[in-house]
């Protein structure tokens, strides 16, 4: 007993100091968002930097307005969360609920590879590939445009929503699937009446997942949105808040107001997914208050 007793007390510690590293990492890093990018919003000023329709920061007289890099974060996150949200949801529905075994051994790798593939070969793809096809579509003189990044946004976050939805949805327990049948109702009354709404957490979890995924991604936007810092339109080549980032980063001077207002777009950015979990967070509560 003695020695169960110590494994318990050392394990707990364990799992205690975990908890505290996670949290300490959290503050760490919003703190130093804040002390990297309040100077440059300071020296711009608020106004100006957050609802300012000009990015020209290395102009002889240089502009830092992020509300073309907002806007299009928005816009692609609505777009990537529209389209997406609901082909992995009922992907989802699917595997757990509908699919044969032998359909379901086959379309899990198929997510497990979306889920591993760099975002680089997304962008690759979507350069290579979806680029000319939305150019030669629409007839336009290039196809890298907001469209894009959207279409390749959807792609990305579906492995996510995918595997928290299935397990959410496989986990419920069978016990309110066989009241559903015993009262007459059919296997897909019972799956969408019963099955989505017992697993609405673990849904609402995975689209948080998909929507963090679909604002913090840069590498794959860069390459098919055209990196372009224009009010966004579905067909003009844009700009996120994340391709701004990285895109100037590499040459922007040390200490130079072109790189502390890069850092103030990492606040601006870190703020936006803080609010974003924030408010899905607040509506998840509600739901199950109901």
């Amino acid at each position: 007993m003695k020695v169960k007793h110590i494994v318990e007390r050392v394990m707990n510690a364990v799992f205690f100091l975990c908890g505290i590293v996670s949290i300490a990492a959290v503050l760490l890093i919003t703190l130093y968002m804040i002390i990297a990018g309040l100077p440059a919003i300071k020296e711009i000023g608020l106004f100006d930097f957050l609802f300012g329709t000009v990015w020209q920061s290395t102009a002889a007289d240089p502009k830092f307005g992020i509300l073309p890099f907002i806007m299009t974060s928005i816009w692609g996150t609505i777009g990537a969360v529209i389209i997406g949200v609901p082909i992995g949801l009922f992907t989802a529905i699917f595997l757990a609920k509908m699919a044969p075994p032998k359909v379901a051994a086959v379309v899990h790798p198929a997510v497990e590879l979306l889920a591993g593939i760099p975002s680089v070969v997304y962008g690759l793809i979507g350069m290579m590939v979806l680029v000319p096809a939305i150019m030669n579509i629409f007839d336009l003189k290039s196809g890298s445009c907001l469209l894009a990044a959207i279409l390749v946004l959807a792609v990305m976050i579906l492995p996510g929503i995918i595997s928290v939805s299935e397990t959410a949805l496989k986990a419920v327990p069978k016990e309110y699937e066989e009241a559903s049948l015993g009262l007459g109702a059919t296997w897909t009354e019972t799956v969408f009446k019963v099955s989505v709404p017992a697993a609405k957490s673990g849904i609402a979890a995975g689209i948080v997942l998909g929507v963090g995924r679909a604002v913090g991604e840069a590498m794959a936007v860069i390459m098919v949105a055209g990196n372009v810092a224009n009010m966004p339109g579905l067909f003009k080549s844009v700009r996120f808040l994340t391709t701004a980032i990285a895109s100037e980063m590499s040459y922007a001077a040390d200490g130079s107001l072109q790189r502390n207002a890069l850092f103030s777009i990492g606040l601006v950015l870190f703020c936006f997914i803080m609010i974003i979990n924030g408010v899905l967070g607040l509506v998840l509560k509600k739901g199950e208050k109901k």
